[in-house]
């Protein structure tokens, strides 16, 4: 586990997705094109605004995946991450060879993970771009998450925290409002990514961050299994890695 840590979040968002452009950018050099997923949510704004905008990639060899969707929210909801995606970076590059989203409004969520599931498992990911939640979770695998699962994409519980997360980021207009369940990516499909690149800034990410880096290995702080990983590297701003 590499960290890095930035002056503020605006820092961060550059020095990780510059970092990112150049492992995809050899990742494209060496086999022809790149398989990468994107990660949604406040912490990745600026990283992917620097990343859209990076000029060594040929987006048109590049296969896109996401982390997770909420179950039953239509690719049109204000919170759904398609939208997020849509809007924030496909739009915003060059077409890319492909983008395959988290269908969370499917009417059979296991059927789904299942179709998405295979499709992920013919395009070994290369580079993976992810964060960290208030509650360490990584994905929308909330503690305690399955370390144990080889299933790539399953359908999970959100627990209170997380939901609060979301309401608090603004994505809903009251706490009844967020999705109780997701499908999400697995941690041991995440974990099969050659290169992850994690940004986590902001202080309310703190308490995380410090749990993940130096408490226990446990599925009690899903974050903890990054340490597991052989070429991680995390990008803080002075505020996450305040309590380090």
């Amino acid at each position: 586990m590499n960290i890095y840590t930035l002056d503020s979040p605006l820092a961060l968002g550059g020095t990780a997705a510059k970092y990112a452009g150049e492992k995809i950018a050899a990742a494209l050099a060496a086999q022809g094109y790149a398989n990468i997923i994107l990660a949604t949510g406040a912490s990745q704004f600026e990283v992917l605004r620097h990343l859209a905008i990076a000029e060594s990639i040929d987006w048109s060899k590049v296969t896109i995946f996401h982390l997770d969707e909420y179950i039953g929210l239509p690719a049109s909801h204000p919170a759904s991450f398609r939208k997020y995606l849509s809007e924030r970076f496909i739009s915003q590059i060059p077409e890319p060879r492909a983008v395959h989203f988290v269908q969370g409004d499917a009417p059979d969520s296991q059927a789904e993970c299942d179709r998405v599931g295979k499709l992920i498992l013919s395009h070994p990911i290369d580079v993976a771009l992810i964060g960290i939640g208030e509650n360490g979770h990584l994905a929308f695998n909330d503690p305690p998450a399955d370390f144990e699962t080889e299933q790539p994409f399953i359908v999970v519980q959100l627990d209170e925290a997380c939901r609060r997360q979301q309401l608090g980021e603004g994505w809903f207009p009251d706490f009844d409002a967020v999705p109780d369940k997701a499908i999400s990516m697995s941690i041991r499909q995440i974990l099969k990514s050659r290169c992850l690149i994690v940004s986590v800034p902001d202080e309310r990410k703190a308490i995380a961050v410090k749990n993940a880096v130096n408490g226990p290995l446990s599925p009690h702080c899903p974050a903890s299994i990054l340490r597991a990983h052989d070429n991680c590297h995390i990008f803080l701003d002075h505020l996450s890695s305040s309590l380090l």
